[in-house]
Parts: structure tokens; C-alpha cells; sequence
């Protein structure tokens, strides 16, 4: 009986080891708004001057991924790695399945257009590795995914799909 329960004992440690090694962007969180894909490397040559810029090529598209709730995105915070930051301040309402694209540099929000402009004309992702968080506006996280040029783009165009 005494070999059983050690071995029962070691068998529930190694899976208690094994879920605490999941790496942070394999974790589902339990939210309806979810990281779509980023176009993390805006076509072109990088040029964040506000005008004739290409910051506004550089985008998130976060989804409502929601059968029946619709949320309000107002609150909601977008972070890199480095700490660089997005809050929606204004109320933006996403329908179940319906999608918001996060640009860089300045335009006009449009709940139509399912697109929102972070007003500020530098690029927010790097070109080679970052980490993007999405934050509710209670603090707790929502989701958050890490990404290589390398590792995460086979196809080196600048896109990466993480929810489909």
C-alpha cells in the first residue's frame, strides 16, 4: 500500500510540474475578447513621422470571440513587453464575433469600420520579438501572446494569426 501512495503521490507532483511549466502565451484566459493577429511589421520601410508615416499599417486585431455577450472595450488596456501602452478611453462596443483593428499613428475611430487609432505616431510592436497583453479593465489579464520573427511568421510577411 505504501509503494502505491508514493508512487500516486509522485505521479500527481510530476502534473502539478508539468502544468506550472505552460508558457504564459499558451494560457487561455477566461475572457470573450481575445488577440486575433498583428500585423506587427507595417509594409514598407519603417517611418513613424505622423505624416506620410506608415504607423497606421502596424495594427492588433482583437475579436469578441462572445457567443451572446457583447463588451464594451472601454477600459481595456493594450500593453508590449516594454511597457508601452494603449487604454481605450472611449466606449467601443464589439458585437459576439464582431472585431476592432488597434492602428498606430492618427485617424478617426469608426465603430463601422471596426477601427480605433491609438493617436500616437510610433510604432508600438518590435520588428523581431514582443509580448502583447490584454488587459480588462478590472486589471485582470485577458490574453496575451508572445511572438518571433522568426518562430512565430514562417512566411517573414509580418502577420501572425493566434485566434483564428
Amino acid at each position: 500500500m505504501r509503494i502505491r501512495l508514493v508512487a500516486t503521490t509522485a505521479v500527481a507532483a510530476g502534473a502539478l510540474t508539468a502544468l506550472s511549466a505552460v508558457p504564459a502565451q499558451a494560457a487561455e484566459y477566461d475572457s470573450a475578447l481575445k488577440i486575433r493577429g498583428i500585423q506587427y511589421d507595417a509594409p514598407g520601410s519603417d517611418s513613424n513621422r505622423c505624416s506620410g508615416g506608415n504607423t497606421a499599417e502596424e495594427y492588433l486585431t482583437i475579436k469578441n470571440y462572445s457567443r451572446s455577450t457583447t463588451v464594451n472595450l472601454k477600459g481595456y488596456v493594450v500593453k508590449d513587453a516594454a511597457g508601452n501602452k494603449f487604454t481605450f478611453t472611449a466606449s467601443h462596443t464589439l458585437q459576439p464575433g464582431d472585431y476592432v483593428k488597434l492602428r498606430g499613428g492618427n485617424g478617426s475611430d469608426s465603430d463601422t469600420k471596426n477601427v480605433v487609432y491609438r493617436d500616437n505616431c510610433n510604432f508600438m510592436w518590435n520588428n523581431d520579438k514582443d509580448t502583447i497583453y490584454v488587459y480588462k479593465p478590472s486589471g485582470s489579464r485577458a490574453d496575451v501572446h508572445s511572438y518571433t520573427r522568426s518562430g512565430s511568421d514562417p512566411d517573414h510577411n509580418g502577420y501572425i494569426t493566434f485566434h483564428g
